[in-house]
């Protein structure tokens, strides 16, 4: 039995720049401190290797303090190993990175550097395919099927980059070969590069980032506990979650008599979580000027209790008439305003971003009219 953590794609130095100032530092932080989790739980599972399959840092420059204190928080885990894959955000390019690493490596330490077998113990054997520079141009993962291991060794290949079928016109030169597992005998394939967490087949599998640092992939973050039983044995993988923030998106689907605030009240998750959850509500359908207006004082009110909350309304529509109106006033400048935006936001000789600006200024009239003492 061979067990150990499969991840990838830590990114840690990742700046976070679109972030507010206040959000910065508490998800930097937690890029550095998974490490402690996936330590936890390779001890929990059993596990005495991690393999970390690319991208543990986000840049091929990152700092001496980031570098220094990734390295110590891993020999601060001592017996447990790491092994460390250089990916596209800090490939082998990157001489001074691997030059700095190589001088202040722990013993429990490694990095997989070269394209050479590995032996992690009698019987089992990595095969790593580093990347050279962020776009290859070549599948480095070919080197593998003609890798000469022991007889009846455990083999493990560890890789950084995406996997797509072959295609007729042979574009794509870097992918990875969706069937490398089986073409180079492999009892299991570690991959990153993407950051959710995917099954290919039963030997290849994309850990997926440990700590989420986007919204594409809902969900926490995860990794994969890996067992192999022997050679040719199919591996037991077991996600494991390892995240401290949750990023999510939430769709609102709306309809135009919806009190929308009360809707996203219902939808919103509750009490201490929010504190740890970043959140974009995708807001669709269509609303009354009223309850479109509503909606945004709702978001403005909860956010603080979020990590970070945004509301994207590029798909909804604003519903009004000219009797909505009233709502701001019967006469003078700001019906005046209202009824020159209303004309605008429905004017098909506009282009689809002046309409949208139209509507979205209207809203905002809304707002501050609601807003004003009566």
């Amino acid at each position: 039995m061979f067990r150990f953590i499969h991840s990838s794609d830590l990114h840690i130095g990742k700046r976070f720049g679109s972030m507010p100032e206040e959000l910065r530092g508490r998800l930097r932080d937690a890029r550095h401190t998974v490490l402690d989790r996936l330590a936890a739980q390779a001890r929990a599972g059993g596990a005495g290797t991690i393999l970390l399959a690319g991208d543990c840092f986000d840049t091929e420059t990152p700092s001496p303090a980031v570098l220094r204190q990734a390295l110590a928080a891993m020999a601060g885990h001592a017996p447990l190993r790491w092994i460390i894959l250089p990916g596209n955000h800090d490939s082998l390019l990157a001489d001074e990175l691997w030059v700095a690493a190589r001088n202040a490596l722990p013993a429990n330490v490694m990095l997989a550097v070269e394209p050479d077998p590995i032996e992690l113990e009698p019987g089992v054997v990595l095969l790593p395919a580093p990347c050279t520079t962020r776009r290859p141009g070549r599948d480095l993962t070919d080197w593998m099927d003609q890798a000469a291991t022991p007889d009846g060794a455990l083999r493990i290949g560890l890789a950084h980059g995406a996997i797509q079928s072959f295609s007729e016109d042979g574009v794509g030169l870097d992918i990875i070969a969706p069937d490398r597992a089986s073409r180079s005998g492999l009892d299991y394939l570690a991959l990153g590069d993407w950051h959710g967490q995917m099954r290919l087949n039963a030997r290849s599998w994309y850990s997926g980032a440990p700590e989420p640092d986007r919204f594409k992939h809902d969900g926490p973050g995860r990794a994969l506990l890996v067992s192999l039983t022997g050679p040719g044995a199919v591996p037991d993988v077991v996600p494991v979650e390892t995240g401290s923030f949750d990023w999510r998106t939430l769709p609102l689907e709306l309809l135009s008599g919806d009190d929308a605030a009360t809707v996203l009240t219902e939808r919103l998750p509750a009490g201490s979580v929010r504190r740890q959850s970043l959140l974009r509500v995708v807001a669709s359908g269509r609303l009354r000027p009223q309850a479109r207006a509503g909606l945004d004082a709702a978001v403005t009110a909860v956010a603080p209790e979020f990590a970070h909350l945004v509301l994207e309304t590029e798909g909804l529509a604003t519903d009004c008439e000219s009797g909505d109106l009233d709502a701001i006033d019967r006469a003078g400048a700001l019906r005046h305003a209202a009824d020159r935006l209303l004309a605008e936001s429905v004017d098909e000789s506009r282009a689809a971003g002046e309409r949208q600006t139209a509507r979205d200024a209207l809203v905002r009239l809304f707002s501050y009219c609601e807003a004003m003492p009566s």
